[in-house]
């Protein structure tokens, strides 16, 4: 636990699937491991999102809007194979632009007008907001809250497919079974009752954690992010 122990750079991607649209959200932050009690402990804060889709439409979210992902510190289980750490995190459901009194259980409101949604990231807009490019002409924004529920399994060792050999990397896999409530948009053509589930084949949502000194932050994050991780991936199934 020791050993593990320290301020990591988070990089993660999902990739969701609805009946009209295939999308990959990358994230950018920090998981910190620390011990409590004999416990390894894990803590995530959020930096940055980019999206990319198989259709040509951008959509972006602000850094405020990321950073208000806040998960509780979750207690991971950890287990050695052939002498090297894995560690797998639990779900830990995190309420962003609404209020949940238990993330947990209670259930995600479907009435836009739920006085629990809240405006955190703090642009005037109920929920967080997500910007929308389909052309020139057709711009827009749409206004959301989400139950964040994401897990992830990561160990030591080598994947020559992410970043090679390096001393403090952890590599593996996230699930995500998120919720999401659309509260509003600019446009109405931007609203959809269409769901979005995670693509089965988890080799399409890794994630990796780099070992970083603990005066790093999302600034310094900001400027390294494309030294250390590989290139946002594409959709490609």
């Amino acid at each position: 636990m020791e050993r593990l122990s320290g301020r990591y750079a988070h990089y993660d991607v999902v990739a969701y699937q609805s009946a009209d649209m295939k999308t990959l959200i990358i994230s950018y932050g920090f998981t910190d491991l620390y011990v409590e009690d004999g416990e390894l402990m894990a803590q995530e804060s959020f930096c940055h999102a980019k999206h990319r889709s198989d259709q040509p439409i951008e959509t972006t979210m602000s850094d405020a809007a990321t950073r208000a992902i806040k998960p509780i510190a979750a207690v991971t289980t950890l287990t050695s194979v052939g002498g090297k750490a894995r560690v797998q995190r639990p779900e830990t459901p995190t309420g962003i632009g609404i209020r949940l009194e238990d993330p947990a259980n209670e259930e995600l409101p479907t009435d836009p007008n739920d006085p629990r949604v809240a405006d955190d990231d703090n642009d005037g807009k109920p929920g967080v907001t997500v910007r929308i490019k389909a052309s020139e002409e057709l711009q827009g924004e749409l206004y959301i809250a989400r139950r964040e529920r994401f897990a992830y399994e990561v160990a030591e060792g080598t994947d020559a497919t992410l970043t090679g050999t390096l001393t403090g990397t952890l590599t593996g896999t996230l699930t995500d079974k998120s919720e999401q409530l659309i509260v509003g948009a600019s446009n109405p053509i931007f609203i959809t009752d269409k769901p979005w589930v995670q693509v089965e084949d988890l080799s399409k949502s890794p994630i990796i954690l780099i070992k970083q000194t603990k005066d790093w932050d999302c600034d310094r994050l900001e400027i390294e992010r494309d030294k250390i991780f590989p290139e946002p991936p594409v959709v490609d199934w």
